[in-house]
């Protein structure tokens, strides 16, 4: 069962899912300025080990960090959820929502149809 991610966390695992797999020190290095803390970081990635979102595996006496959960999986959840929460899973309230709070031009929402259409298809 996949749990929510903090937005350390989630910060942590995109880097790691671009990666496919790091020391603390290199998902550090692509973190944003003010970088935070090595023991920061090292603390989010054991959490998200416990979590099974991440496992490592030894070289000498350095971990090498990787996802055991993938991406697509991850974001499947998070749509889920939102749907859930905000949109009473009705893609047609969240259409609504991205017409009216993100001003979708009527190309960008025939573009949405025909991609929807194409992935219904695709299925």
């Amino acid at each position: 069962m996949i749990k929510e991610l903090t937005k350390a966390e989630e910060q942590v695992m995109l880097i790691l899912w671009e990666m496919k797999e790091a020391l603390v020190k290199d998902v550090i290095e692509k973190m944003a300025e003010p970088k935070p803390a090595y023991n920061t970081v090292s603390t989010v990635i054991r959490v998200l080990e416990s979590k099974g979102f991440v496992d490592h595996k030894a070289v000498g006496n350095t971990y090498i960090y990787f996802p055991i959960i993938n991406e697509a999986d991850y974001k499947r959840f998070a749509l889920n959820k939102v749907m859930t929460n905000y949109f009473e899973n009705s893609y047609e309230s969240l259409v609504s929502f991205l017409v009216n709070e993100k001003s979708m031009s009527a190309e960008e929402l025939n573009e949405l149809i025909q991609l929807a259409e194409k992935l219904k298809k695709d299925k």
